[in-house]
C-alpha cells in the first residue's frame, strides 16, 4: 500500500483556492489508486530547482517527515525531468522511499483500470514514452561516473542497449494500435455509408460520464465515484424519441496538466468519441469549480482537434442542489451548446436529453 507524502511545487501567482484544489485533486488520485496520504505539501518558487525539482531543505524536511510517518512515497504533483527524477530518488532511496512524479501516478491508475488489449497498449505506450528519457538520463549520469577520459562508461553502454530495445518495443505497439485504428476506422466507415450517427460523451474525469451512459442506454458499464473509473471505450445503442438509433460512446475522462505524450498514447482509444458527429459535454454542476473544469476539458478538445464539433453541454447531478439552480441563467449563457439538465441519479432530464440529441443529429426529420 502507498503511504505517501505529497508535494506540489507552485508558481508564486496561484491563489490559496488554487493550490489546496491542486493538491485534493491529487490525493484522490492517490486514493484512486489505493494509497493515503500522510503529509499534503507545496513549495512556491519562481522557477523548480534545476537538479532537484524541490529545495534542498526541503528535501531534507520531507525526508525526516517520511521517516517519522512510516511513509514509503513521495509523490511530486508536477512531471519531473529525468536527472530531477534520478537525484530524488538517490536521496529518498536513503529513507527507503520511492518517487513518483504525476505521471507515473496517472499511469498506475490507468494500468488498475485497464481491462480491454488495446488499452493495455496504450498504457504501456505511454509508460515506455514516459520512463524512456529517464533511463537515459540516468546511462548519461552513470558514463559520467564511470567513464574516465576517453572511455565508454558502463552506463553509456548499457543506455545505447535500452534505447534500441525500448525504440523496438515502441515500434511493435504502435504497429499493434495501428491495426487496432485500422479496424476502428473500417467500422465508422460501414456507419457513414449507412448513415448512421455516433454520439461521444466527453468530460472532466468523475463527472457522471459512465453513470450517464448507464441512464441513457442500460448498457450496465462500470461506474464509480472516483478518478478515471473508465479507460476504457464503451459503446451502445441509443434509441431516440422518433425511433432513430445512434450510438453513443464514452471513453477515459480528462483532466488538468494531462500530458501530451498521454494524450497522443491514447488516440487509438480517444478517436471513437473525437470522431462521433456529436458530443456531450458533461458537467457535475455540484462541483465549485465546474467552471474550469468546463475550460480543461475545452483545451484538451481544442489539442484533439474536436473543439469545433457540435456540443451539448449536459449539466449533471441537479439532484444534489436542490429545486433552485439557475436553469434559465445557464441555458441563456451556453445558449449556443444547447445545455440540458440531468440527474442519472434520480433519472431526471434523460427524455429531454434525447430529444436533444435528436434535433440536432435529424433537424430535417424534425421540422418537416
Amino acid at each position: 500500500m502507498l503511504k505517501a507524502i505529497l508535494i506540489d511545487f507552485l508558481p508564486l501567482e496561484m491563489t490559496k483556492d488554487e493550490a489546496k484544489f491542486r493538491l485534493e485533486e491529487a490525493e484522490s488520485l492517490i486514493k484512486t489508486y489505493g494509497g493515503v496520504v500522510l503529509l499534503k505539501t507545496y513549495q512556491k518558487k519562481i522557477a523548480p530547482i534545476y537538479k532537484t525539482y524541490i529545495g534542498a531543505g526541503k528535501i531534507e524536511d520531507l525526508k525526516q517527515e517520511g521517516q517519522k510517518l512510516g511513509a514509503n512515497i513521495l509523490i511530486v504533483n508536477n512531471e519531473l525531468k529525468p536527472l530531477q527524477t534520478y537525484n530524488l530518488s538517490e536521496e529518498f532511496r536513503k529513507v527507503n522511499m520511492k518517487v513518483w512524479d504525476r505521471i507515473d501516478l496517472i499511469l498506475k491508475i490507468f494500468q488498475k483500470h485497464a481491462e480491454t488489449k488495446e488499452a493495455q497498449l496504450e498504457i504501456e505506450l505511454a509508460s515506455l514514452r514516459h520512463m524512456g528519457p529517464r533511463i537515459y538520463g540516468m546511462g548519461m549520469i552513470l558514463s559520467r561516473q564511470g567513464g574516465g577520459i576517453g572511455g565508454r562508461g558502463i552506463g553509456e553502454t548499457n543506455t545505447e542497449i535500452m534505447k534500441r530495445h525500448i525504440a523496438t518495443h515502441i515500434k511493435k505497439i504502435e504497429q499493434a494500435l495501428e491495426k487496432s485504428q485500422a479496424n476502428r476506422e473500417l467500422h465508422r466507415a460501414s456507419r457513414r455509408r449507412k448513415n448512421f450517427h455516433t454520439v461521444g460523451i466527453v468530460g472532466y474525469t468523475n463527472v457522471g460520464k459512465s453513470s450517464l451512459l448507464n441512464a441513457l442506454t442500460k448498457k450496465g458499464a462500470y461506474s464509480a465515484d472516483e478518478l478515471f473509473a473508465t479507460l476504457d471505450t464503451r459503446v451502445a445503442r441509443l434509441q431516440l424519441p422518433d425511433g432513430n438509433q445512434v450510438l453513443l460512446t464514452d471513453t477515459i475522462g480528462f483532466i488538468q496538466d494531462l500530458p501530451p505524450t498521454l494524450i497522443k498514447s491514447f488516440k487509438s482509444t480517444l478517436e471513437e468519441t473525437i470522431e462521433a458527429d456529436l458530443l456531450l459535454h458533461v458537467i457535475d454542476l455540484s462541483d465549485p469549480r465546474w467552471e474550469y473544469k468546463i475550460d480543461v476539458v475545452n483545451e484538451v478538445l481544442g489539442n484533439l482537434g474536436a473543439i469545433h464539433k457540435p456540443i451539448i453541454y449536459v449539466f449533471n447531478k441537479i439532484d444534489l442542489l436542490g429545486p433552485k439552480f439557475p436553469a434559465k441563467t445557464l441555458t441563456a449563457r451556453y445558449a449556443r451548446f444547447h445545455p440540458t439538465f440531468t440527474s442519472t441519479y434520480q433519472k431526471t432530464g434523460l427524455v429531454e436529453l434525447r430529444l436533444e440529441i435528436e434535433k440536432m443529429l435529424f433537424p430535417a426529420k424534425k421540422n418537416s
